[in-house]
């Protein structure tokens, strides 16, 4: 199967490799936007949304997708447009090498994933002349295979070239082609000039919010009112903005004012994914959160303290579920 030429069309060819919340949201977006997706799934999933169809339960707007195009075989699909990868930060590396099926001349993959690692991984397994970096922002879970619950914020997108890795002219004029499609599909969709920025401002949004969620398996409204959860939140924020400036990142000089805004507009009743996940004692994203907050603090001789004590905490129910 041959790749489309993509850059003067408006149908895009689009794989979503991993139909959990995420993968779910997005691509149900583009299929009732009119793309042309593949959902590739395995197990459970798979057998719903062959049998069932894709059901999502959205703050903007229920929608249920029947049939949908469904495979557990990314050879099956061929090459396509966009690649959105939708599986758990841990699973990158393990499913990466079965995109490779996926590429055509044009096609760009961006990952979905919460965590700061993610685009290197494909990118060791794929090359870095199709991988870009991204990041999503919604609240969304799965209440079961194929049915997604979505009930705040209307889904972000911000993807870009990754720093250091140039890109070939015909990869790179697809971005605002996918970005046109994206907004057109209402995912508000931006194109950052410094994704490195990007990815780190949402990772501190993220993760010390997270992991003390996760430590206390409390909802956002909980966490943010009780003083002294609050207090350890504000440290954790401390501890990843230090990091950050290990790693090169340029910090706006309101990032913590900015982030504790967003923390106090959050539902109230609304649990971080990472607790979600380790309450119902699923495989979760600590290594690609607070584990990597850790290691990367080893590594560049930055003391984080609460996330030494925090990580120690929750890592044998991590172990337990993974």
């Amino acid at each position: 199967m041959s790749a489309p030429d993509t850059v003067t069309r408006t149908t895009l060819r689009v794989a979503v490799f991993g139909v959990g919340a995420v993968g779910g949201v997005f691509g149900a977006r583009l299929a009732q936007a009119g793309h042309d997706v593949w959902f590739i799934a395995r197990g459970a999933t798979r057998d719903a949304l062959a049998s069932q169809g894709l059901r999502l339960d959205s703050v903007d707007g229920d929608l249920h997708l029947q049939p949908v195009q469904v495979t557990d075989d990314a050879a099956q699909v061929g090459p396509v447009d966009v690649v959105l990868v939708g599986v758990k930060a841990t699973q990158v590396s393990g499913v990466a090498p079965a995109m490779a099926a996926l590429l055509g001349p044009n096609t760009v993959v961006i990952p979905l994933q919460n965590g700061v690692e993610a685009s290197v991984k494909l990118a060791d397994a794929l090359g870095t002349e199709h991988v870009l970096e991204g990041l999503c922002r919604v609240i969304a879970e799965q209440a079961g295979p194929g049915h997604i619950r979505h009930p705040a914020v209307t889904p972000m997108l911000e993807f870009g070239a990754r720093p250091g890795a140039p890109l070939p002219e015909s990869v790179a004029a697809m971005i605002p082609v996918v970005a046109d499609a994206m907004r057109a599909a209402g995912i508000h969709t931006t194109v950052p000039a410094d994704m490195t920025t990007a990815l780190w401002e949402k990772f501190l949004f993220i993760e010390p919010i997270g992991v003390v969620g996760a430590a206390s398996r409390k909802p956002y409204g909980t966490v943010r009112s009780v003083r002294e959860t609050r207090a350890l939140i504000d440290q954790a924020i401390d501890e990843v903005i230090a990091v950050g400036q290990a790693v090169g990142v340029q910090w706006p000089s309101d990032a913590k004012e900015q982030i504790w805004k967003r923390y106090d507009s959050l539902p109230p009743n609304e649990y971080t994914s990472m607790a979600r996940d380790l309450i119902a004692e699923r495989p979760s994203e600590f290594d690609a959160q607070t584990s990597a907050v850790v290691r990367l603090a080893r590594q560049r001789g930055v003391s984080t303290p609460v996330h030494d004590v925090l990580h120690a905490l929750l890592l044998p129910n991590v172990v337990a579920t993974n």
